[in-house]
């Protein structure tokens, strides 16, 4: 593929590089983006390809792209800025901030226990739309009656959409203007930062700084993820079926180069941005927060290792053992990360990831266009990562 890489690397990580540029080479990538902190200093700024393949539109230095579940890392930053706050502490009962939560055998769930995916709220009964995304209220509503799927805390499913949503009223109801957790996220935190990411795409950026996605194909699917997730998806009754598939238009991943699906404000998975901002973002809580006034002690909070399901630690959407905790993937055998237990971040279907490394002072970003198969970890990103890995 004729492509053009742009950016640059310090002195000591041109490894990095190599890899960045092999993915094109070997026409692995349509357009991609990659930032890497180390010690407080972006060392890795790497952008090239095409932000439109079909159109060859390049991939310039501030083109942004959807990244899916990537967002979920940017979001629970977020929640962690309101805990430094003291909007509510992550041992406080979600009934205690938001009290129509308290119903159908919620009264007592943790915002820990929600955070980790261990509230049985994956799914909703209720199929919904756009319409009730775009209004806080009936979908507040919504997720207020859910019942759980099973104890609190005793088993984990990954709350694939859903999350972002009850993330969002933690913060509308505690919040005293009473904003939702995308305008939160840009006042308190991107405006702070200047950071070029948005869960809501606001209506004044340009389309041609938005780069357009290449869906992965279908036919991945079974090599890619596991057996018992794809299969589980032909049955509409299954909890995978129910925690995925709703809202429907987020199955065909095209729909997020849709406008009109690009402004709503999914906190799970329809953060726009890019690698720059990512990294940017968690560089500030791996180098102590202070622009931010993060608290010491969710600085540690967010280091510690996971608090794991009473009962069974299989997660029962992704057929994977996989920690969670605040909010936050954490390293394990299905996703080796970072240098030790302390790491954090999250990554998006098709390959894109944001993760902070506090042990080794790491603050790490890829994006991309071109969606990947696998269920983590891409093997571009990780060529990337590990080149990194070796030269520090």
């Amino acid at each position: 593929m004729d492509s053009s890489i742009h950016g640059y690397v310090d002195e000591g990580f041109e490894k990095v590089r190599t890899a960045f540029e092999n993915n094109f080479r070997l026409n692995l990538e349509y357009g991609a983006a990659c930032t890497i902190y180390y010690k407080g200093k972006k060392v890795v700024d790497l952008w090239g390809g095409y932000s439109d393949f079909k159109a060859r539109i390049p991939w310039l230095e501030d083109t942004i792209v959807p990244v899916f579940s990537t967002t979920k890392g940017i979001s629970s930053l977020a929640i962690a800025h309101a805990v430094s706050n003291k909007y509510f502490s992550y041992d406080d009962k979600v009934a205690d901030v938001w009290k129509a939560f308290a119903q159908n055998g919620k009264e007592d769930i943790t915002i820990r226990q929600l955070l980790s995916h261990q509230a049985g709220l994956c799914a909703l009964d209720r199929m919904i739309d756009e319409k009730i995304i775009e209004n806080a209220e009936i979908l507040s509503d919504l997720l207020a009656v859910q019942k759980p799927e099973w104890t609190p805390g005793d088993k984990q499913g990954y709350h694939c959409w859903n999350l972002g949503w009850y993330q969002s009223e933690l913060i509308r109801k505690s919040d005293p203007q009473k904003r939702t957790l995308g305008r939160y996220f840009k006042q308190e935190i991107a405006d702070v930062l200047g950071l070029d990411f948005y869960i809501g795409l606001p209506d004044n950026i340009d389309a041609e700084k938005i780069a357009t996605l290449k869906s992965f194909s279908k036919a991945l699917m079974p090599i890619k993820m596991p057996l018992g997730l794809v299969l589980s998806f032909f049955n509409p009754k299954s909890i995978v079926s129910r925690a995925m598939g709703n809202p429907k238009f987020l199955l065909n991943h095209h729909n997020l180069n849709d406008r009109k699906y690009q402004k709503l404000e999914i906190g799970s998975g329809n953060g726009i941005g890019n690698a720059r901002s990512i990294a940017k973002l968690y560089n500030e809580f791996v180098t102590g927060g202070k622009n931010l006034n993060i608290s010491q002690s969710v600085l540690q909070a967010l280091e510690e290792k996971p608090v794991l399901p009473r009962i069974d630690t299989k997660d029962l959407v992704l057929h994977l053992e996989i920690p969670f905790s605040l909010g936050f993937m954490k390293p394990c055998k299905a996703l080796p990360f970072g240098s030790s237990s302390s790491a954090y971040g999250f990554w998006g279907a098709g390959g894109s990831c944001g993760f902070a490394d506090p042990e080794t002072e790491v603050a790490y970003s890829y994006v991309m266009n071109k969606m990947g198969g696998e269920m983590f970890s891409d093997p571009r990103e990780k060529s990337i990562r590990d080149a990194f890995y070796d030269c520090i």
